[in-house]
């Protein structure tokens, strides 16, 4: 009798707990931190990724690991419920001011989770309203560092510097904030039209350096074709009188040779029998072929008194061939064996030469 009565007491004990059990961690707006409070059913099954947080008598017992679990009627009670999986909390929409005076709209996105469950439900009344607030605080205080163009460049920056000074405040509410993305950035239209001026003025300055450069290509590139132009054209014109600097040493050479040879000829003929009339009959025609150019190239002829006289011209000269043949025939030959030596390499034949 007196067992069955104590189950009654403890039913209705139980059902006006349930009734009366706190709303804290349901109310809508913290529907992703924890779901129901659960009944205390003394077998319980806990979710994975889920931490209970239980109390004996309202004093913190323990937390409920995944799986089954056994508590005792009446003296304990689940007061808390922490979801383990990762969260996500829009930021709203707040104004700040950066460094250099320009007010700005900006909203985000702010990743955490919960790594300890009793300093997430003891730390901190509300969690999700004191992660927002430190979240908008941090980010003005951020924006205020920076100016208007360094927030637009160093967005992964500000970002990290956000999320460090979110987790030096939330370490004593066991959250640790994962990461923080700045999702809109809205600046005033006045600021916004100057930007695009600005913009356009830097677009114009880009395409006039680059025309200013394509002129300075185009004029080094003319230049240097016209030097490579005179360099070839010079290089040609050397290389146009080396080759006939040694056309005309050749033509040197080949006349000297012919001379030389002529000269040879001229005194093997005249060494053999008669020698003396040959030479006489080419002295006379020489005579005769120079009195046919007078007066071809100019007005004025010198003329000896006996013009006519060819007979005495040729003796002449042949007695003044033998006087000299016969008084310095040593002489002579030592003469011409100085010229030859003398001479360039050039004008001395090849057969000279291996005489030498």
């Amino acid at each position: 009798m007196m067992l069955r009565t104590l189950c009654r007491r403890s039913a209705a004990i139980l059902q006006q707990t349930q009734q009366s059990a706190p709303r804290l961690w349901v109310t809508p707006a913290q529907q992703r931190w924890a779901s129901t409070l659960p009944m205390n059913t003394v077998v319980l099954f806990v979710p994975q990724q889920e931490a209970w947080v239980v109390e004996r008598m309202g004093r913190y017992h323990r937390i409920l690991e995944p799986g089954l679990n056994f508590l005792i009627p009446v003296l304990d009670k689940i007061r808390y419920v922490q979801s383990l999986k990762e969260i996500v909390i829009d930021v709203p929409e707040q104004s700040a001011v950066s460094l250099d005076n320009v007010t700005l709209q900006i909203d985000g996105v702010l990743y955490l989770r919960i790594l300890d469950p009793f300093k997430a439900s003891y730390g901190v009344e509300d969690p999700e309203y004191a992660v927002t607030q430190l979240a908008q605080t941090t980010m003005r205080s951020e924006l205020g560092k920076l100016t208007l163009d360094k927030v637009f460049r160093e967005r992964e920056s500000l970002n990290s510097n956000i999320v460090h000074s979110i987790n030096q405040a939330s370490d004593e509410w066991g959250i640790r904030c994962l990461r923080y993305e700045i999702k809109d950035i809205h600046v005033p239209p006045r600021v916004k039209e100057s930007m695009q001026m600005q913009v356009e003025a830097e677009r114009k300055k880009r395409a006039t350096v680059l025309e200013s450069e394509g002129t300075r290509e185009a004029a080094i590139n003319v230049a240097e074709g016209r030097k490579q132009a005179q360099i070839l054209a010079s290089e040609g014109e050397k290389a146009e009188q080396i080759n006939k600097a040694a056309g005309e040493a050749q033509a040197v050479v080949a006349k000297a040779e012919a001379k030389a040879k002529a000269i040879r000829l001229l005194s093997d003929a005249l060494t053999e029998q008669n020698g003396n009339a040959a030479a006489s009959l080419s002295v006379a025609e020489q005579y005769v072929s120079a009195f046919s150019n007078l007066a071809k190239q100019t007005n004025t002829i010198l003329l000896p008194s006996n013009t006519g006289d060819i007979t005495g011209m040729v003796t002449q000269a042949m007695t003044i061939y033998s006087t000299l043949a016969k008084t310095t025939p040593a002489t002579s030959v030592e003469a011409a064996q100085v010229k030859k030596e003398e001479l360039p390499d050039f004008l001395v034949s090849p057969e000279e030469q291996r005489t030498q």
